[in-house]
């Protein structure tokens, strides 16, 4: 493995990332790269990742005309050619401080950042640099957004939505489009047949993320699209769905086609009345079909732990995905862990496991957690 391989992911803006870009902007006489190169590698190694895209940001501002409107056209003039696939982004990771800048320096200069942005895209991404427009000037962003959903360059659409994804892992959260996400909905009606995957999965990550506060507007949507669907729509769908379906969300299983149980016997049982933490716990049950048309079902557990304080809250669990025949019984078993883990803690008290299928929830048992030993 080399050296770079080894690189933490912070430390990709390094002195040679530094160097790149001085190179790549200061194609322009106008460009100071001493300045730049100054201020973008001090105290370098003590910032995370985010303060070094910030400083390298800064220290562009420092090295380039005050005119923003020069310097925009600048960044935009000096990027590289575009990219000609959609199979990765990594190559442009050093076009991320301009994005930065943009989002930083660009307010009140709306036209030249959006033209910047445009191109940037091509080559990175604007999903971070956009943001600060979307709060400050969506009458402006969102009308130019809905126009480039049908551009030949699946970046630039994938941008349309990867952009206005209100809870963007890295970005701040769109707090105003959380509490009113209808500007987005048209942006993904038009997107909702695109045939490139790349735009597909911005799209469903866009819906799994307003489903996080807007399951029901969600879902209703998901089942408007899913009649008589496109290939496209489908694939959609289902990974728009996932966090809902994980939670064992009833409507949005139905939309992908997994209904309420119909005439369905379930026999659940824990197997004990108490365990230690520490332990683990024997999950039988037996689902018996009345029904003389073949289900299929999703069968999750629920785990409702106790919690400091003695309240509870509940965990869903996956189980198993079967297809039950007419008049068919099956019998599932399954061992669930009561161990302490990094991301759970365990307190003793009354414990009660549901089983839920297709989001339904048809049959419970309980038992003691007690203290480990003893």
């Amino acid at each position: 493995m080399s050296e770079s391989d080894r690189k933490l992911f912070k430390d990709w803006f390094d002195e040679e990332a530094a160097s790149l870009l001085a190179t790549q902007v200061g194609q322009s006489k106008q460009f100071d790269r001493e300045a730049f190169l100054k201020l973008a590698l001090k105290d370098l190694r003590q910032l995370e990742m985010q303060g070094r895209v910030k400083q390298f940001s800064h220290a562009l501002a420092h090295a380039l005309p005050q005119d923003k409107e020069i310097a925009l056209s600048i960044l935009k003039e000096t990027l590289p050619p575009a990219q000609t696939n959609c199979e990765s982004i990594t190559n442009g990771w050093l076009q991320w401080p301009i994005g930065q800048f943009i989002a930083d320096y660009g307010i009140g200069h709306f036209e030249a950042a959006f033209a910047t942005m445009i191109e940037l895209t091509k080559r990175f991404s604007s999903e971070f640099a956009i943001r600060p427009f979307l709060e400050s000037e969506p009458e402006k962003v969102f009308p130019r957004l809905l126009a480039l959903t049908s551009h030949p360059n699946p970046h630039l659409r994938r941008w349309c939505s990867e952009g206005v994804r209100t809870r963007l892992p890295w970005g701040r959260k769109l707090h105003l489009l959380i509490a009113d996400p209808s500007p987005i909905w048209p942006i993904l009606e038009a997107l909702r047949d695109d045939e490139e995957k790349y735009v597909q999965k911005s799209i469903a990550n866009n819906l799994n993320d307003l489903s996080k506060d807007h399951p029901g507007e969600v879902v209703s949507l998901c089942r408007r699209w899913m009649n008589d669907p496109t290939p496209q729509r489908r694939w959609i769908v289902k990974h728009a769905l996932r966090t809902l379906i994980k939670e064992g969300n009833p409507e949005a299983l139905a939309v992908i086609g997994y209904g309420e149980p119909v005439d369905l016997s379930v026999e659940f049982l824990t197997g004990v009345d108490a365990i230690k933490i520490g332990e683990s716990i024997d999950l039988t049950v037996a689902l018996g079909s009345g029904s003389g048309e073949p289900q299929s079902l999703i069968i999750d557990f629920l785990v409702h732990y106790v919690r400091q304080g003695g309240k509870t809250s509940g965990k869903v669990f996956k189980w198993k995905i079967i297809d039950l025949a007419p008049g068919e019984r099956i019998t599932l078993t399954k061992k669930h862990s009561f161990r302490p883990t990094s991301i759970r803690a365990l307190y003793p008290g009354h414990h009660r496991i549901e089983i839920q299928v297709n989001g339904h929830r048809l049959a419970e048992s309980s038992f003691e957690l007690m203290p480990p030993g003893g």
